[in-house]
C-alpha cells in the first residue's frame, strides 16, 4: 500500500474529525471530576485502569481528602490504601503525594496551566498534561492515549509508529489545533465500541470504514465492498 503523502493525510484528516463528530458529538473525558487537580489525581490512577474503577475509587479518597491541602498532608501509605484497587498502588499513591504537595506549597493549590510546568509534576507526562490542558484550561491538545495510537494507525494518518510523542508530533501537523481534544475524546469512544482492542474491528458499522486504510485492506481480503 503505497504511502499518503501530508496533503493527502490532512485531507483524511478533516474527513475523519467530521464522521467522528457527527457520531459522537458529545465525547469527553470518561474520567470524573469537577477540578483539575482532581483530574491529575484520576489520570495517574487510569495508568493500566478503567476509567470506570478510577471513578469508583476516587469517591472514596475525596471523601477522605477533599481538596489539594489535604491530600497534600496525607501520608503516601493512607493514599496507597484507597487507589490499590487501580493497581501499582504504591507507585501511584507516591506520585500523587508529591503531585499534590508541589500544587499546593508551589502554585497554592492551583494546578498551573502552562505544558512545561505540568510535565515537571511527578507522575504527569505529556499525555496527562495534554489532556489538563485541552479539557481544564481549553488549549489545543493531542492526547495520545493507546486508543489514539491503535486507531490513527490503523485509518491511515500514521504508518506503523507506537512511540506516543512521535505520534503526537506527527498529528500536530494533520489536525487543526482547536479540534485535537475532541477528536482524540471521539477516538476513545470510538476505540471502545467500534474499533476495539481486543476482538475482531467492527468494520460493518463503523463511520469510517470507507476511509479507513485498515477496514480497505480487510475488506479486500475478504472480498467484500466497502461499507459507506
Amino acid at each position: 500500500m503505497t504511502e499518503k503523502t501530508l496533503e493527502q493525510k490532512k485531507k483524511l484528516a478533516l474527513q475523519l474529525i467530521e464522521r467522528l463528530k457527527a457520531a459522537y458529538p458529545k465525547a469527553g473525558c470518561t474520567l470524573d471530576y469537577d477540578d483539575a487537580w482532581k483530574l491529575l489525581v484520576s489520570v495517574r490512577l487510569a495508568a493500566q485502569c478503567t476509567d470506570a474503577r478510577v471513578n469508583a475509587v476516587v469517591e472514596k479518597l475525596y471523601e477522605q481528602f477533599p481538596d489539594v491541602a489535604a491530600l497534600a498532608a496525607a501520608e503516601t501509605e493512607e493514599i496507597e490504601a484507597i487507589v490499590r484497587p487501580c493497581g501499582l498502588g504504591k507507585s501511584k499513591a507516591r506520585d500523587i503525594s508529591a503531585c499534590m504537595k508541589i500544587i499546593n506549597d508551589q502554585y497554592h493549590g492551583k494546578v498551573p496551566s502552562d505544558f512545561d510546568a505540568l510535565l515537571k509534576l511527578p507522575g504527569v507526562g505529556r499525555k496527562s498534561a495534554n489532556l489538563i490542558m485541552g479539557d481544564v484550561f481549553g488549549k489545543p491538545a493531542i492526547v495520545t492515549d493507546t486508543h489514539c495510537i491503535r486507531l490513527v494507525n490503523r485509518m491511515g494518518l500514521v504508518d506503523g509508529i507506537k512511540e506516543p510523542a512521535k505520534v503526537e508530533k506527527i498529528l500536530w501537523k494533520l489536525i487543526p489545533p482547536q479540534e485535537g481534544s475532541e477528536f482524540c475524546h471521539r477516538l476513545v469512544w470510538h476505540g471502545r465500541e467500534i474499533c476495539t482492542a481486543r476482538t475482531k474491528p467492527c468494520c460493518g458499522r463503523c463511520c469510517v470504514s470507507d476511509l479507513c486504510a485498515k477496514a480497505g485492506v480487510m475488506q479486500k481480503e475478504n472480498g467484500a465492498p466497502a461499507a459507506g
